[in-house]
């Protein structure tokens, strides 16, 4: 634990104990908490919230004329239309799917295999897997309807 002192206003200053990353030193604070939600751009809202919901068997938390949220444990995966993508991430831009992958969504399971024969029995095409990764997990990939990789891990 490290004490680093924050100044409030000119007249206060108050200390505070953080844990500290012992790699770089930085301080870490709430970033241990989890991830609260990740939001998935999506060209066509109704067919990614149909294959989320007969893909991955769950029901959508939330649901409005441009998102749907669905609960993966304590972490919320919001599938947001593109069109109202802009708002949340300008200046920045959304990128399109054809654009190449950026990023893989990793999802703990029991069987890997077992997901795997779920997925095919869907429809749903691999990208790679199941396959024993030489840090020491099984893996498979697949992508949803907007191009984003889902893997899943045991």
């Amino acid at each position: 634990m490290a004490v680093y002192a924050h100044v409030d206003d000119v007249n206060t200053v108050r200390a505070e104990s953080l844990q500290v990353d012992k790699m770089k030193g930085a301080p870490v604070a709430s970033w241990a908490n989890g991830i609260g939600a990740i939001t998935l751009f999506v060209e066509d809202l109704a067919q990614a919230t149909w294959f989320y919901s007969d893909v991955f068997g769950l029901p959508t938390a939330f649901e409005d004329e441009h998102s749907a949220v669905f609960a993966f444990g304590s972490t919320s995966v919001n599938l947001l239309s593109v069109k109202a993508a802009p708002e949340l991430v300008e200046p920045a831009r959304v990128g399109m799917p054809d654009s190449g992958s950026r990023a893989v969504v990793s999802v703990e399971v029991d069987d890997v295999d077992a997901i795997c024969a779920h997925l095919c029995e869907r429809g749903v095409r691999l990208l790679n897997g199941p396959m024993d990764r030489p840090w020491g997990v099984r893996t498979a990939s697949f992508q949803d309807p907007a191009g984003h990789i889902w893997e899943i891990v045991k």
